[in-house]
């Protein structure tokens, strides 16, 4: 692809091309190549930078300005939601499944339209995950797992990377229990990556990357 940089797979971790070098088109391609090891994606997620590649592809990265964002205290809770909420319906977990988690989103957006989250980078989210870097919300009904999101922070900003349903509002309630319980860990943003119309829904709204950055910045 003309135009976009080539990270060579014995490359230091750190090295991506600077975010403003991103492509207009597609919006926001940055690079492609490297590979999926922990230092290299703790360097990415810390740049501001993501990997989004479907099976058969290299490893793609990412930074697209301006980026879709959550600020807690934004969430939007639906009536719903809120009902299930208060009558306990679901029992809220962190940390507990997170490869089950992966899975889960992974099957759900494969059974849709195929997925992103290959076996490969399933196994590299684990490894991050083992390292203290990405984290899982789990929501249950009872003993059975019934959706969650996933994500990895660096610093002060989460940066969400799937979710999944097999109940209504499965999902809504694990991204609502991670706003509520972001001001206690030092989190100051949702990072939503791309914008769709569920997320806006949601509360999401665009940040100029310039002020996404700002964010990471302040570790």
């Amino acid at each position: 692809m003309k135009g976009l940089a080539w990270i060579a797979p014995d490359a230091a971790p750190d090295a991506f091309p600077p975010v403003e070098a991103a492509l207009e088109d597609p919006p926001g391609l940055l690079a492609a190549g490297g590979d999926l090891s922990t230092p290299r994606l703790i360097a990415a997620y810390a740049r501001g930078i993501f990997p989004w590649f479907m099976e058969g592809q290299p490893v793609l990265w990412w930074s697209p300005d301006p980026r879709e964002v959550l600020f807690p205290a934004q969430f939007h809770r639906s009536r719903s939601l809120q009902k299930q909420l208060r009558r306990g319906d679901f029992r809220i977990t962190e940390d507990q499944a997170f490869e089950r988690v992966v899975s889960g989103c992974a099957a759900v957006r494969a059974a849709a339209s195929g997925t992103w989250i290959t076996a490969d980078m399933q196994a590299a989210y684990g490894r991050l995950h083992r390292a203290g870097h990405a984290h899982s919300i789990e929501v249950w009904r009872g003993e059975a797992l019934v959706g969650g999101l996933y994500g990895v922070r660096s610093g002060r900003v989460f940066s969400g990377e799937s979710m999944y349903s097999l109940e209504s509002n499965a999902s809504k309630a694990a991204l609502s229990w991670l706003a509520a319980h972001c001001a206690d860990r030092g989190i100051e943003l949702i990072d939503c990556q791309m914008p769709s119309a569920h997320l806006r829904s949601l509360g999401s709204r665009p940040l100029p990357r310039r002020g996404f950055l700002a964010f990471l910045a302040q570790g």
